[in-house]
């Protein structure tokens, strides 16, 4: 039997993927993580010893931000854990070191909410300024994307694996499918939203009659998360936004604004998706760090003067 290191570590990622049902994205990434955990040791064999361990963790902290270190360590952890429960190792060699490292505290990115207002009012004026009908069908499709990416606070990835059926636009539902081969149903509260699908259902319906995604470019494939990229910035900088925008920040967006409309966080959880709610709670510090900005900025007793 074959006990290098790589035939483990491919034999363990097919166990992530088959077994364990994550998604391939998640799997790639363990992938990439384990290979360059190998390329930074100088073994192919078991045992690693705790001395190898520590020499790459020095390595990984001299290349990386903490958020990128905790994942690959989560991803080597992970590995070793399995080899553990299959009984190819006798002993962790990661139950020996302390792996605590103060991790700064990163706030999601958000946009304003009246620069969300300006981004969308001007994709609706480029729809007006289209100069052939392909231009007005493109724009359309357009509207339909930022509108339900905003709407629904999905990610990207999601977004852009919608089938058709999995929007009912009679009902105003969408079903996603997230992480882990979890589902979630949303519905889409906007009526503006929903026109934006009708009309982009409407202008797109010989295009839709040829595949089963939802959002596809002009050679009937479906949009890719790169073209949604490239959509984001053509719009902010046909706004005049002097801002970076992604398409995350339109979740983190999302999940904020409802936070701060007194929206209870585990109602938020479950649109996200998140599987805990201590992922979800990050969004408390943004929402507590704008009551902070209004209550020192905009307080009524700020201008005030009181005299003794």
């Amino acid at each position: 039997m074959q006990t290098t290191l790589k035939f483990l570590m491919n034999e363990y990622l097919d166990y992530c993927l088959i077994h364990k049902n994550l998604d391939r994205k998640t799997v790639k990434a363990y992938g990439i993580d384990l290979r360059q955990f190998l390329s930074l040791i100088p073994t192919n064999s078991l045992p690693v010893s705790k001395e190898i361990l520590m020499d790459y963790l020095s390595d990984i902290h001299k290349m990386y931000q903490p958020r990128t270190i905790k994942r690959k360590i989560a991803s080597i952890k992970a590995f070793f854990h399995y080899l553990e429960y299959e009984e190819i190792i006798q002993l962790n060699p990661f139950n020996k070191i302390d792996l605590s490292f103060r991790q700064p505290k990163r706030l999601p990115k958000t946009i304003p909410s009246n620069m969300i207002e300006v981004f969308l009012s001007t994709i609706y004026k480029e729809k007006g300024r289209a100069l052939t009908p392909y231009q007005e069908k493109v724009v359309v499709r357009d509207i339909a994307v930022m509108e339900l990416l905003f709407a629904t606070g999905m990610r990207i990835s999601e977004l852009c694996t919608l089938r058709q059926a999995d929007l009912d636009l009679k009902n105003k539902t969408v079903l996603i499918f997230g992480k882990g081969a979890k589902e979630r149903m949303l519905q889409i509260g906007n009526e503006e939203v929903i026109k934006a699908l009708l009309r982009y259902k409407d202008y797109f319906s010989e295009e839709l009659c040829e595949t089963e995604w939802l959002f596809v470019n002009r050679l009937h494939n479906r949009l890719s998360e790169q073209s949604v990229r490239y959509m984001i910035n053509r719009y902010v900088d046909a706004a005049g936004i002097d801002m970076h925008i992604t398409p995350h920040m339109f979740r983190h967006s999302f999940a904020t604004l409802l936070l701060e409309a007194g929206v209870d966080i585990r109602y938020i959880q479950k649109m996200l998706g998140h599987s805990s709610i201590t992922t979800t709670e990050i969004y408390t510090s943004v929402s507590m760090s704008k009551q902070r900005e209004i209550l020192e900025g905009r307080h009524p007793r700020n201008g005030m003067r009181v005299w003794e």
